[in-house]
């Protein structure tokens, strides 16, 4: 495939990556249009590394924040200036490294036959280079992994918090950009917003690269930050795709079995409190109603969960270029 034929960009938010840049920007293949640089008010010297490249590369085009907005901050105003330009496909490369451009193609290639809407790299099928990620990254991510799938609907992807992705436009310009995390939520943020537009999501092996950098991944962030935005994330996907652009057989069944669990452990726990402060056994009635209601809630959920798991996009909104 001759990628020259396609408006391709690649946006590189910059922060603190005046060491990895240089290489980073001259390991881009000749095939890219466009290279976006967000210079994210890095304290180091990116900003005037990313204006010298820019001299000897035509393609490079800095954008330089006055206040750090995070990456996702960094992102959406790459990917403004990306449409802007008329790119067909957005990548989004880090500055330190970590993402290796000889799997561009592997990103790119099903948006361009049409087979994906967007392109994520999964870290996880290279059992290789996985054991050269650092415990904490590897810790944080296969813990977030599973909690993002459900929170974001897209239950077949198994890296959602990977940073190496690549996107075609039409996907990108319905997307509201304004709407997006700032900051280290930014990846979940799309792929649930993505969802909503029933975009295609595809996964490719793509193994990271890792270095002596230190991780930026927080545990406290991660631990107190990102659960309590994922189940802000699920509610919202669950009462949008469920309640208010459509109602089947899930919106039923999460009427039916949410209430009968809550009672079920509410009524039951109460009664069970009751008659141990008594000392006496409970009635058989009194068991058999919370636990027939506990019992049947899960059911009805399971079978909710797995209609859900069910309902990803399957087409991509995308046609081939």
């Amino acid at each position: 495939m001759n990628f020259m034929e396609f408006n391709i960009a690649v946006v590189i938010p910059a922060y603190g990556v005046e060491r990895d840049l240089p290489s980073v920007l001259a390991g881009l293949p000749a095939y890219i249009k466009h290279i976006i640089v967000v210079n994210d008010a890095s304290p180091d010297a990116s900003e005037n590394v990313a204006a010298r490249a820019a001299k000897d590369d035509c393609r490079i085009l800095l954008i330089s924040h006055t206040q750090n907005q995070g990456v996702g901050g960094a992102m959406v105003s790459g990917f403004r200036q990306a449409l802007a330009l008329g790119a067909q496909i957005v990548i989004k490369l880090d500055g330190d490294g970590q993402m290796d451009p000889a799997y561009i193609p592997a990103l790119i290639t099903p948006l361009i036959q049409g087979k994906a809407d967007y392109v994520k790299g999964n870290r996880f099928r290279d059992f290789q280079s996985l054991q050269q990620m650092p415990f904490v990254r590897r810790l944080g991510n296969l813990g977030l992994s599973f909690l993002t799938k459900a929170a974001t609907g897209y239950w077949g992807i198994f890296d959602p918090t990977n940073g190496f992705f690549a996107i075609r436009a039409e996907a990108l310009a319905q997307l509201p950009l304004e709407k997006l995390d700032p900051r280290y939520y930014f990846e979940t943020s799309m792929l649930a917003n993505l969802y909503l537009l029933d975009a295609l999501v595809m996964d490719v092996a793509i193994p990271a690269r890792y270095g002596n950098e230190t991780s930026s991944l927080s545990i406290r962030r991660t631990l107190l930050e990102f659960p309590f935005k994922l189940l802000g994330t699920f509610f919202r996907r669950i009462v949008l795709k469920y309640y208010l652009y459509d109602f089947s057989m899930m919106s039923l069944y999460l009427l039916v079995g949410v209430p009968l669990l809550l009672f079920g452990g509410i009524f039951g726990g109460i009664k069970w409190l009751e008659y141990a402060s008594k000392n006496i056994p409970a009635p058989t009635g009194t068991v058999m109603l919370p636990t027939l209601s506990v019992l049947l809630g899960i059911q009805i959920l399971l079978s909710a969960i797995e209609i859900d798991m069910n309902s990803m996009p399957r087409k991509a909104l995308s046609e081939p270029l």
